[in-house]
């Protein structure tokens, strides 16, 4: 069976890059002798580090360190008095929909709001937003 050379040349063009760019593993030989001093080994450590190169400077860490939230661990995390009352300014930093809208999901201006104002809040976008997304489909001819 021969395998078209296109076929053979993709994907040499494809793993080749990729195959590049992974790290060599940095292991010494066990039996190595100790290596002569030289000036580089009384040089600061400063000089001795290469500088970056533009790949490893854009490079991303292997572990993610941003976890995801639930709605009410942010509203929790707002709400530094802990009463369940978040106000405009304690939503600023954690919620900034909520501070963003803050006067519409307040409709009794008491100046807080609560896990079930904003609950209610986006239940009503949402039947808005869907009842704007009915009327504005056309009607099937049958």
């Amino acid at each position: 069976m021969r395998i078209p050379y296109i076929v053979l040349a993709a994907s040499l063009l494809v793993a080749g890059p990729l195959y590049a760019q992974t790290p060599a593993p940095q292991t010494a030989p066990a039996t190595a002798a100790p290596a002569a001093p030289d000036a580089s080994a009384t040089a600061p450590a400063e000089a001795a580090t290469p500088a970056p190169t533009k790949s490893t400077a854009a490079a991303k860490p292997a572990t993610r360190t941003h976890t995801h939230m639930t709605a009410a661990q942010r509203f929790e995390a707002a709400n530094t008095t802990g009463d369940g009352h978040l106000t405009k300014e304690q939503a600023k930093g954690h919620l900034p929909a909520v501070y963003r809208h803050f006067d519409a999901i307040d409709k009794d201006h008491k100046g807080y709001v609560t896990q079930d104002d904003i609950k209610a809040y986006y239940a009503a976008q949402r039947a808005a937003h869907h009842a704007t997304k009915a009327s504005a489909k056309p009607a099937s001819s049958n």
